[in-house]
């Protein structure tokens, strides 16, 4: 069997991550199973049509390295692959069930005349179980609207026909409406597709995770510094179960181990707890080298082209001091940004500190930075600053505290003396002193 299979989202919005999370089975798969991996872009719904989404659609899978073999602007020999331009095509096989008796109009539609005896079942390969419904809770359907566009479960049941898709993957609430695609594929004597229900996908309140229940755009994951392997290493181990139980491995392996039986029939709970801890692992994991790139390339990507601070010689000077504090390339702005930009002091960050009469140590330490011989060495600054706390009544943690924020605006940077490097000897003394002088006034 050539297996072909297709990932089929509505462009009412940029897609979800829900939808990511099918299409990565989908796309695990077809390369398991060296088939074909389709996009169909279902776009008959036309009040909640949103022109630009095809495109953020196309952009998710790009980022996500999700490589189509068929689909818009692709092409492929199973076309048009936007349902929008297939209309005359459920006209004509509406009209054939119409003549067959198993369909008829009714103000303006077509409706589909389910069976009302008898028992539909097929054999889902998640769970490998057989469903079955009773015909009689079936009612009958529209599949051609009056407007001329296909209900979903008519153009559903056409276009996987016509592109000879061998395989359904999608969420288990489409399993109620499978008894009524396999009616309309026996009412034309076609054979229909194997089907694969994943198990619902739950935020954190355990509602399903969708589009109109707020669920945030894969896009919107991107723009928010995950990287793309920890997304998608996180979206396999919802539902899916690694045969050896391991919670880190990259797509290849995926696709070199997957079965539908190693899938958890319980909801798969979207935990960004844990999406977080595996972001930060891929982090710390990344050649120093290769994360500079990503967070060059992240930097661009939020600010809308080049960017001129920092530099890549800043951030590779920065990366081995932050590497192991981040677990988001976004966590990088906030760290580093002080070593860049001129600091912004806010006093109450001072008040937090519990230290009294400020302006003097601080007019203490700005005497201290100024004797000490240059270039300053970490371990004379910092036998420097503990003397120096030691004479003041403070503990060590206390004056390298007040040093951090001094020249930083922040309680959390990066190693303080490694920072101040970075930032310079003359920069360094200057903020101290300019903290001094605010503190004082």
């Amino acid at each position: 069997m050539n297996v072909r299979v297709r990932i089929a989202p509505s462009p009412t919005g940029s897609p979800h991550i829900g939808t990511v999370w099918q299409a990565l089975f989908d796309f695990v798969f077809a390369k398991k199973k060296h088939g074909k991996f389709i996009l169909r872009i279902e776009d008959t719904d036309r009040a909640r049509y949103v022109a630009e989404s095809e495109q953020e659609i196309v952009e998710t899978f790009k980022w996500l390295g999700f490589e189509f073999d068929e689909g818009p602007n692709i092409g492929g020999d199973f076309g048009p692959y936007r349902q929008s331009e297939r209309l005359e095509i459920y006209e004509k096989f509406a009209r054939e069930l119409v003549k067959k008796g198993t369909a008829f109009a009714d103000e303006g539609a077509v409706r589909f005349k389910t069976k009302k005896t008898g028992v539909t079942s097929w054999h889902d390969l998640v769970g490998s179980k057989l469903i079955t419904f009773e015909n009689s809770t079936q009612d009958d359907f529209v599949i051609l609207k009056s407007d001329g566009y296909p209900t979903y479960n008519f153009a559903n049941v056409v276009d996987d026909h016509l592109m000879e898709i061998t395989h359904v993957i999608r969420g288990n609430e489409f399993i109620s409406s499978t008894p009524k695609h396999l009616m309309i594929y026996e009412s034309f004597g076609w054979q229909p597709p194997q089907f694969a229900h994943l198990p619902v996908l739950v935020g954190a309140d355990r509602s399903k995770l969708s589009k109109r229940h707020g669920a945030k755009s894969a896009l919107e994951f991107k723009k928010e510094g995950y990287l793309k392997e920890a997304i998608l290493n996180f979206l396999a181990l919802l539902g899916w179960t690694h045969p050896e139980g391991r919670e880190i491995f990259t797509i290849d392996e995926m696709i070199g181990l997957f079965n539908f039986k190693d899938f958890n029939l319980a909801s798969a709970f979207f935990d960004t707890t844990k999406l977080d801890w595996l972001n930060g692992e891929y982090i710390r994991k990344s050649q120093n080298s290769k994360l500079k790139s990503q967070i060059l390339e992240y930097l661009k990507d939020i600010s809308g082209g080049a960017i001129e601070h920092p530099t890549e010689q800043e951030v590779e000077k920065v990366i081995p001091l932050i590497k192991e504090r981040i677990k988001k390339l976004s966590d990088f702005i906030p760290l580093t940004d002080f070593l860049w930009e001129k600091a912004e002091y806010d006093l109450q960050i001072f008040q937090k500190l519990n230290i009294k009469d400020q302006k003097e140590i601080l007019t203490k330490i700005i005497e201290e930075l100024k004797n000490m011989e240059r270039p300053w060495k970490a371990d004379i600054f910092e036998a420097t600053f503990r003397k120096l706390a030691e004479d003041l009544g403070l503990s060590a943690a206390q004056v390298f505290q007040l040093i951090r924020v001094a020249v930083s605006g922040q309680l959390v940077t990066p190693p303080l003396f490694e920072s101040i490097q970075i930032l310079g000897e003359n920069e360094t003394v200057k903020r101290v002193n300019e903290v001094a002088n605010i503190i004082g006034s």
